[in-house]
């Protein structure tokens, strides 16, 4: 009789821009053999196809309506994940600053959130997934097996973003504007505000390495699959 195999999980990692979470979840999901989702490109999907049918970001009728007519993919690879729209690769596209800002923009409108997180699910269905986003563990998966939220200084935030993108001058300036804009309305906006769920891990990296990290996310993790 073969051993049982081991139940995989639903992992949930949530927090702000800048903070992190794209790398860790990439690396926790390597280790564990799980798919990693990040929900945020499907925004950024949707955004650029806005930007490209010149639909408004205000408008939350006609976006709704984009994507539901949308087929947007996420495809876990080694590399990270490939972003397919209607069955076209935008998975560097989708990290333009144009894009971003409006994925940022288009996330505040509750039908659109709604039909992403009916999406999301469904790419989560049977577990063995790391997806990290702004409400995963609050909204998309409330019953995740585990629940990690990211957090940092904002300064330290910023500096990491600049750092990653090389970015000096006006465009530092710029991007650490943008971050600061992002934050504003993924905390306030009236569907799934950016909140730790209660039963969250919450992990603050200010003063931490992407190593340490890891390894207090993997503690709980082991924790969960330890029968």
């Amino acid at each position: 009789m073969n051993p049982p195999q081991p139940r995989k999980l639903i992992i949930a990692i949530d927090g702000p821009a800048g903070v992190g979470k794209s790398t860790i979840a990439s690396r926790l999901a390597r280790k564990l053999g799980y798919a990693n989702l990040e929900s945020g490109a499907m925004y950024r999907a949707l955004a650029l196809k806005a930007i490209e049918w010149d639909t408004s970001f205000d408008d939350e009728a006609a976006l709704a309506k984009l994507a539901h007519d949308s087929r947007i993919q996420l495809e876990p690879t080694s590399s990270g994940t490939r972003v397919l729209l209607d069955g076209r690769d935008v998975t560097q596209r989708v990290r333009d600053t144009d894009v971003t800002a409006g994925a940022s923009r288009a996330s505040v409108h509750p039908k659109v959130r709604e039909w992403m997180v009916a999406r999301q699910r469904e790419l989560g269905t049977g577990g063995g997934v790391v997806m990290e986003g702004r409400d995963i563990g609050t909204k998309v998966f409330p019953d995740a097996d585990v629940k990690i939220f990211l957090d940092a200084d904002p300064v330290v935030r910023e500096q990491r973003r600049l750092q990653q993108q090389t970015l000096q001058g006006p465009a530092a300036q710029t991007t650490a504007a943008d971050l600061r804009e992002r934050d504003r309305r993924d905390r306030t906006r009236a569907a799934s505000p950016l909140v730790a769920a209660r039963d969250a891990l919450v992990i603050d990296s200010t003063n931490l390495s992407e190593d340490e990290v890891l390894r207090r996310v993997e503690d709980v993790v082991q924790k969960k699959l330890t029968p």
